[in-house]
């Protein structure tokens, strides 16, 4: 096979791999809806899914037009993007067939595929954490400004070769800039938007709010295990060589081995606290060893990932924990799991990546975190002045099925 018809063929491979990839992590979009729609009351259900159809197809548009730009169009080891609009042309086959280090090795259209994915995943982490309290409209128009302009920013500096990515930063699928970024889109909201009414009482007491179908939740975990495979497989960007296979390989390894030992973890410290398995601590176990992994899949042995894995399944339980005292009314544990153990999986490259440092994995944390939150806390802010972030006390008593969509995803059954 001549030179050329072996670069066309690598070419055609690793694009494939890439829009395969792509395909798995746009799945889990169904993931969140399944989660998020079991762990919330039934009269909110068709509310929760509304949202989450809804922001995928805001997040397709608004990245679109202006993120991807954004993100990657910008100078390299810049702060502040270029603006512009829609996402390029695709490669041309003589860039193709040209060879060397600066030529393209999967088709343009497959990364803008694969990127606007990871964008609509961290407005999903939004919406589980905002849920059986939001306007749907503020909800939306907090999604346009997020998967348009504030995930992008952040995902320049790194993925986008900004100054994180001068100052060292490491994070290979996005535990921070996905995960954490989403998380702290979520706190900025709840901040604003306050508890639902009962969930806290007198003399700090936490009132629990059962989700109404615990095994759409169980099913919404597993699809987002599966495309987790794709969420860190694919950011290995290519497999067309024997080195890159193996990458491959082992990041999915890695990648299953966390969220078995975040799910056990989980179990065991809730066994031990409440003298009983909790399933939704071990659904939320499992995500938060995916969390975990996603900032350094490929490095650590698999005996190692389960471990990382571990710490935060035990993170997530202490953490949701933790919430709950101090009145931040997750209802899907959304910030805990994305947020503080995205914190924990940035810190814990330092454990298996000789390149890493620790200085530099801080300045990625406080500048994505402080970015976001920021930004987020102005705009929600912005839409709480124009046109209100919480539904009426009467609508949330009645669910906000009635309220925002006019339907109920139950009903031939009594609401609770």
């Amino acid at each position: 096979m001549d030179n050329t018809a072996l670069t066309a063929l690598q070419y055609g491979f690793d694009t494939f791999y890439f829009l395969i990839c792509g395909a798995l992590v746009m799945w889990m979009a169904a993931g969140f809806a399944m989660l998020e729609s079991g762990l919330v009351r039934a009269k909110n259900t068709t509310e929760i899914l509304t949202k989450n159809v809804a922001l995928y197809a805001v997040a397709c548009v608004m990245y679109l037009l202006i993120g991807y730009h954004i993100m990657y169009s910008s100078p390299e080891g810049g702060i502040l993007p270029s603006l512009g609009f829609l996402i390029g042309d695709e490669n041309s086959v003589e860039s193709v067939l040209a060879g060397g280090d600066d030529a393209p090795y999967y088709s343009a259209r497959s990364d803008f595929f694969f990127q606007v994915v990871f964008a609509a995943t961290c407005m999903s982490i939004v919406s589980g954490a905002v849920a059986e309290r939001m306007k749907l409209w503020a909800f939306l128009a907090f999604a346009v400004v997020m998967t348009g302009f504030i995930y992008p920013v952040q995902g320049f500096w790194k993925w986008g070769s900004g100054f994180l990515n001068e100052a060292g930063f490491l994070d290979f699928a996005g535990s921070g800039i996905v995960h954490m970024a989403g998380a702290a889109a979520a706190l900025a909201g709840v901040l604003l938007l306050g508890a639902r009414k009962g969930k806290y009482g007198a003399n700090g007491q936490v009132n629990a709010i059962p989700g109404c179908n615990l095994p759409l939740a169980t099913l919404g975990m597993f699809i987002l295990w599966m495309g987790w495979f794709g969420f860190n497989g694919g950011s290995q960007l290519k497999m067309s060589t024997i080195e890159d296979a193996n990458a491959v390989a082992q990041v999915f390894v890695n990648t299953n081995m966390s969220a078995a030992g975040g799910l056990i973890a989980a179990l065991i410290v809730a066994r031990i606290l409440f003298g009983k398995a909790d399933l939704t601590m071990a659904l939320n176990g499992a995500l938060a060893g995916l969390v975990a992994i996603t900032a350094e899949p490929l490095t650590p042995s698999a005996l190692q990932a389960s471990l990382i894995g571990a710490v935060g399944g035990v993170l997530v339980v202490f953490s949701i924990l933790a919430l709950d005292k101090i009145k931040i009314d997750d209802p899907v544990g959304a910030i805990s799991v994305h947020g503080v153990v995205g914190v924990w999986g940035l810190l814990a490259v330092c454990l298996t990546n000789g390149d890493a440092s620790l200085g530099a994995q801080l300045l990625g944390i406080g500048a994505i975190f402080a970015w976001v939150f920021g930004a987020s806390l102005l705009v929600w802010f912005v839409i709480k002045l124009v046109i209100g972030l919480r539904v009426s006390e009467e609508e949330e008593y009645e669910g906000v099925d009635l309220s925002e969509c006019g339907m109920e995803a139950y009903p031939e059954f009594t609401k609770n």
